[in-house]
């Protein structure tokens, strides 16, 4: 239902009242018809106006839907973001890298792979294995990003931030200190999931979790090319979930959206990289289980390139 509002003239009147048209319609008194004993023709359109963002509205008259556009953003510095507001943002920012890590890396475990293999050691319902983990970072980070919306938007994502800044969403002070929350959240994650889960009784090259390709099946530019696509369809998904123009209201829509797409990616990507499209995901746990190498690169840079590459296609060919 369109939100209308009709425009009312300066000079009001007592013998009408107003006259309804739904639960969220406005109607303003007639009063310059009113004042001449006279009722107002059905010919006579008034053009409505909306009072909020994103809404679409209508000419009475012509019958025409338009839709309104948000008002024009700007990059900026953002030193006036510092502050307790920032430092809550940044808090919750950490908070929700670190259940990221230790929730959804954790729920890729080499003893369940251990469970999954027959007498003989073959892995025989591996791809059980795949969307057990996929189910858990969809899942999980949807529900992370719920739990952090209100207080920093649920990035837990450098690429998400990075790709926000790009958009004029945050100011470029924003987007540092939430990198460095969200590293400094992962970190933390990554070292009480080695801990908690006695890591250290096992040999390191056989703990599971880690970002990586096997060079007999792909090169380099291959694997940095799957986490730039990767990382394009969930900046894509964000976008499109918070786009104003469309008339999006935050609610738990949008991590369900995000979530799903993330679920769609790890299917996917999985038998590939074991699905980065975040840096922390990508490089902190395989620096705390000792697997960073040269590799790493690919799932630092793979996601913020994917990231930036997102916006200008959203805005030109989605959101002109």
């Amino acid at each position: 239902t369109l939100l209308q509002i009709t425009l009312s003239s300066d000079h009001t009147s007592t013998d009408h009242t107003s006259r309804r048209h739904d639960d969220r319609t406005v109607s303003a008194q007639q009063s310059s018809w009113s004042n001449s004993g006279k009722s107002m023709p059905e010919s006579e359109g008034v053009v409505l106006e909306n009072v909020s963002i994103g809404l679409k509205t209508e000419d009475s008259k012509k019958n025409v839907v338009r839709k309104v556009k948000p008002e024009k953003r700007r990059w900026t510095l953002g030193l006036s973001d510092i502050g307790m507001d920032l430092a809550r943002a940044c808090a919750a920012e950490a908070l929700g890298t670190f259940f990221l890590i230790l929730i959804c890396v954790g729920s890729a475990n080499s003893r369940v792979l251990d469970q999954l293999s027959n007498s003989t050691g073959t892995l025989h319902l591996q791809p059980l294995y795949y969307i057990g983990i996929s189910f858990a970072f969809g899942i999980g980070i949807g529900g992370i990003v719920h739990i952090l919306a209100d207080a920093s938007g649920g990035h837990v994502n450098p690429a998400v931030s990075f790709a926000l800044f790009l958009d004029k969403r945050i100011s470029f002070v924003g987007m540092i200190f939430y990198m460095i929350a969200q590293f400094a959240g992962g970190f933390a994650g990554a070292g009480v999931l080695y801990g908690l889960g006695n890591h250290g009784d096992d040999a390191l090259e056989n703990i599971s979790g880690g970002n990586s390709y096997n060079p007999e099946f792909l090169n380099w530019g291959q694997a940095f090319f799957f986490e730039v696509f990767g990382t394009m369809f969930l900046v894509l998904t964000i976008l499109s979930s918070i786009n104003e123009s469309r008339g999006h209201a935050p609610s738990y829509l949008q991590p369900l959206a995000i979530g799903l797409s993330i679920f769609v990616v790890h299917i996917w990507l999985i038998p590939y990289t074991n699905c980065a499209i975040n840096p922390v995901r990508g490089v902190v746990w395989n620096i705390i289980i000792g697997q960073a190498g040269n590799q790493s690169f690919i799932f630092l840079f793979g996601p913020l390139v994917g990231g930036g590459v997102a916006v200008p296609i959203f805005n030109f060919i989605f959101n002109p």
